[in-house]
């Protein structure tokens, strides 16, 4: 008897891609490795820019900003802090906006995971942040901001920034390919987002706004206070501030990939 095929017993979208993830795991890692070597093979400096573009946004916002908000000594530290965090999320989520859009001739050819060019983008970022921890604990000597036993929380912290931005950036993909102006919009948007966001300076300034609605209302705040409590504030966050943050990282991961996943099957017809 030839085998009969039961689409009501095949796994849900979401699993399936999980599922074919996990099997092309090893196209994942030469994906990263792809993307790195391809970003800074021409590059003379190579990697060292990725240490070197925080370190100079920094040095300039310092000069800019230090004396108006009177944090004239660890401002350097709080600002780098927060531009780590951000950078991260920035780059992941814009791109992985056209990822899905890069890679259609290649995801007609051959069956790979749909997710596998936004997975690698988020993995190339991810040793990026890593990359620009380096120049991170340098300001922190040079100012004498002292780092405490709190970073040893920090790759949970990381986890959490990463499950958000690649919510995030499912869901990006997802509207792109049916909106192509999103591509257009979004670098507006996510301008809009940093300035929203107390990175470069105090989240004092918007506390009194509308009792901080502004603040409670951006998710972006409680990623970059948890990554900020552990290396600027040297506190662990109490487990409330872990189970918002968690909440809202996981949350979103889910719902982009479950959009992403049972969305996929039509981009086809659109690219």
């Amino acid at each position: 008897m030839s085998p009969v095929y039961d689409s009501l017993k095949s796994p849900s979208a979401a699993i399936e891609e999980f599922q074919a993830v996990w099997r092309f795991r090893d196209l994942l890692r030469q994906l990263v490795r792809r993307d790195i070597v391809t970003r800074y093979k021409r590059s003379v400096l190579g990697v060292l820019w990725t240490m070197l573009n925080p370190l100079g946004t920094m040095i300039i916002l310092s000069v800019v900003f230090s004396r108006m908000f009177n944090m004239r000594g660890v401002y350097p530290a709080y600002i780098i802090s927060g531009l780590v965090c951000w950078n991260f999320f920035s780059q992941t989520t814009q791109f992985s906006l056209n990822s899905t859009l890069w890679g259609s001739d290649l995801l007609k050819r051959i069956y790979m995971p749909r997710t596998a060019f936004i997975l690698a983008t988020s993995g190339t970022n991810l040793a990026n942040l890593f990359f620009s921890l380096v120049p991170l604990v340098l300001i922190f000597v040079v100012t004498k901001v002292p780092l405490h036993l709190s970073v040893l929380f920090l790759p949970f912290a990381i986890l959490l920034l990463l499950a958000f931005a690649l919510g995030i950036s499912f869901l990006l993909s997802t509207l792109v390919v049916f909106f192509p102006d999103v591509a257009e919009f979004y670098p507006v948007l996510i301008t809009a987002w940093m300035y929203l966001t107390p990175i470069i300076y105090p989240e004092t300034l918007l506390a009194d706004i509308y009792h901080g609605l502004i603040l409670k209302l951006n998710p972006f705040y409680y990623e970059l206070r948890i990554f900020r409590n552990l290396l600027y504030d040297g506190v662990v966050p109490p487990l409330s501030e872990w189970a918002i943050t968690a909440t809202i990282s996981i949350g979103v991961f889910l719902i982009g990939w479950i959009v992403f996943t049972n969305k996929s099957k039509s981009f086809s017809y659109y690219v």
